[in-house]
């Protein structure tokens, strides 16, 4: 099966072209059908695949389908590469990405433009997947300008509205800065190293720099900048927020499966460069540490439903960065895949909230929902508890147990990236049950108009699993050392080493995590259920603190100050500068010459005949005077 590794982003792309082509005249029966198969059909050859590579040892599969280019020695390939990690990427693009499409055709039914919403879906989880199985940067980076066009589209999917047109541009234009950075450290790397293939970087690197030498160094920091960009992590996190304004699949899909893992597919591919610069490395764990902080206490002060999950994922990739920045490799992508079941399922549900009242998407508005829409409520609350780590019965436990043990216990963690990731985690659980007690318990305050389908159900039921045994294929060393996960990446991926003599305070270390999650939930059952008096006192207390917060820390006003409004300011100007009339006057000489020689053009046989005498003339001469 593994020879077919190449349909996998065929199909999508396929039916994305299908779709385009007929230009939204097919029924939109056939439309959805063509959108979701294709996807789904890339999702049973992703689990084909991922049998026959299992039972064949796990050897990576290298399939070169063309010279792409081949200019003086550089010749990178339209070619793919499957091993243990992009397998893992592949999976949850395509079968989270399925369900999410189901869930589509439903949500959109009476769209106008729903055959142009499932053609771009379609372009862009085939953009994500050659992104994962690229075996050059060159080609990965097809892909990755390809999500970063489709976030475009899908987020200014609805582009009649101003606000939604602003959002997407916002993401385009911000998802830039961190993509040129990128661009500059392939350039240094195929400087370097003379190749950009993957492979090839992983077995020169080594060879080429010793640890911690400029380039590499560099090199590492400019690839940050592109993860940092894609994966909506500080300093480059405004755009993400904003990007609610597209429909609610669009926010599962970019959120959970595609766009914002991007960067961490990156950082986790190109390890090897990351273990030859570790101050590199280090400020990867850095960041991931201060975006969970800001962006957790971002999501308390939000009430738009769907932006205090928007921060959350800010907040949960930055737990991402954080294992990444402390060498702990599995548990980063670990928590992707988990993170991948429950935020998709949190999105939808949201989104199936959203629908069921008249859009509405503010949660003091929302209220008393819990028995008018069970399967969406019961759902919804799987998804909050593995989002929250409610220990020992939720998937999402597991994974960011995994992160915050190694914070403090890995060899490349400390006690402050341990109390960041500490920190994070009680917020977390506050932030999730606020948002479940404010929409779904106390007085109904919007009256369900309709109900949602078995399109858009049946996808939150399989998440919901999903997001309740994921994690037990990766259990803690102390629980029985299944360690199915990380024993699957570890040809791929170095793994982690603890220091010597702290296994025996893992259970210590699990148990405090586990009783700061319950406490959060009680905090936000206090404020939010019980003595709501006392947090309207306390709000308006801190009402100052309480707006930055739900600014998002002042980082879009800062970026209006300094980078916005100057560059508007100096575009104004510069439409009459010096530049521009050295060209106006250019372009006023041809205009000039052109009337002079269009009169020449009278249609006067005689004056032709004129004409082409004294240019005879002329020409003997000057040839008499040579001579």
């Amino acid at each position: 099966m593994t020879e077919l590794l190449w349909l996998i982003p065929a199909l999508p792309l396929t039916g994305a072209l299908i779709l385009i082509a007929t230009k939204g005249n097919l029924p939109r029966a056939i439309a959805g059908s063509i959108g979701s198969g294709s996807v789904g059909l890339a999702a049973i050859l992703t689990i084909l695949v991922a049998i026959d590579f299992v039972s064949k040892g796990q050897q990576p599969i290298q399939q070169t389908l063309w010279t792409w280019i081949n200019v003086n020695g550089f010749s990178p390939g339209v070619a793919l590469y499957l091993d243990s990690l992009s397998l893992v990427f592949i999976f949850v693009i395509t079968f989270v990405g399925f369900l999410i499409h189901i869930y589509s055709m439903g949500y959109m039914a009476d769209d106008a433009g729903f055959a142009r919403f499932f053609a771009y879906l379609n372009l862009f989880v085939c953009s994500m997947l050659i992104l994962v199985l690229a075996d050059n940067l060159v080609l990965m980076y097809l892909g990755w300008e390809g999500v970063g066009l489709c976030s475009y589209l899908l987020i200014g999917f609805w582009y009649e509205e101003e606000n939604n047109g602003y959002a997407a541009r916002k993401a385009f234009i911000i998802t830039r800065f961190g993509d040129t950075a990128l661009a500059i450290g392939l350039f240094m790397l195929f400087t370097s190293l003379g190749t950009l293939n993957i492979q090839e970087i992983t077995l020169l690197a080594p060879d080429t720099w010793p640890i911690s030498h400029k380039t590499v160094v560099a090199i590492g920091f400019l690839l940050l900048g592109g993860a940092v960009g894609k994966s909506a992590q500080l300093p480059l996190q405004t755009w993400l927020p904003d990007a609610m304004a597209g429909p609610s699949p669009v926010s599962a899909l970019i959120h959970a499966a595609t766009m914002v893992t991007a960067g961490v597919y990156l950082i986790a591919r190109m390890h090897i460069i990351y273990e030859l610069a570790p101050l590199a490395q280090t400020w990867v764990g850095v960041i991931g540490a201060i975006t969970l902080l800001i962006a957790g206490f971002s999501a308390l002060t939000q009430f738009d439903l769907k932006r205090v999950l928007a921060y959350s994922t800010i907040s949960q990739i930055g737990y991402m960065f954080l294992a990444l920045g402390i060498g702990a490799w599995s548990s980063a992508i670990f928590h992707f895949m988990i993170h991948a079941f429950f935020k998709a399922l949190l999105f939808l549900a949201a989104g199936a909230v959203i629908y069921v009242l008249h859009h509405e998407q503010d949660m003091f508005k929302m209220g008393g929902l819990k028995n008018k829409i069970p399967v969406i409520y019961w759902t919804f609350l799987i998804g909050s508890a593995s989002l929250a780590a409610i220990p020992f019965i939720t998937a999402g436990f597991y994974s960011k147990d995994q992160i915050l043990w190694l914070a403090w216990a890995g060899e490349k963690g400390n006690f402050w990236f341990y109390l960041a990731a500490l920190i994070g985690a009680f917020v977390t659980s506050i932030y999730t049950f606020r948002m479940v007690f404010l929409t779904f318990f106390g007085e109904e305050k919007t009256h369900v108009g309709h109900h949602a389908g078995s399109l858009m159900t049946v996808p939150l039921v399989i998440l919901a699993v999903l997001s309740l045994v994921g994690g037990f294929i990766e259990l803690p060393h102390n629980m029985g050392h299944v360690t199915v996960f990380s024993d699957f990446l570890s040809g791929v991926l170095p793994d982690v080493e603890t220091r010597p003599g702290v296994d025996a305070y893992e259970w210590l270390m699990q148990g405090i995590a586990a009783v700061l999650c319950l406490l959060g939930i009680y905090v936000a059952y206090f404020f939010y259920m019980k003595r709501e008096d006392l947090r309207a006192e306390i709000k308006g207390a801190t009402y100052q603190l309480n707006r930055f917060w739900f600014s998002g820390w002042g980082f879009d006003a800062l970026y209006d100050a300094v980078i916005v409004r100057p560059y508007v300011y100096l575009s104004r100007v510069n439409k009459s500068d010096v530049i521009d009339k050295v060209y106006n006057g250019l372009v006023t000489i041809s205009e000039y010459f052109h009337f002079v020689f269009a009169r020449t053009q009278s249609g006067i046989m005689r004056w032709y005949i004129m004409g082409i005498v004294i240019g005879a003339v002329l020409i003997l001469s000057l040839g008499l005077m040579m001579h």
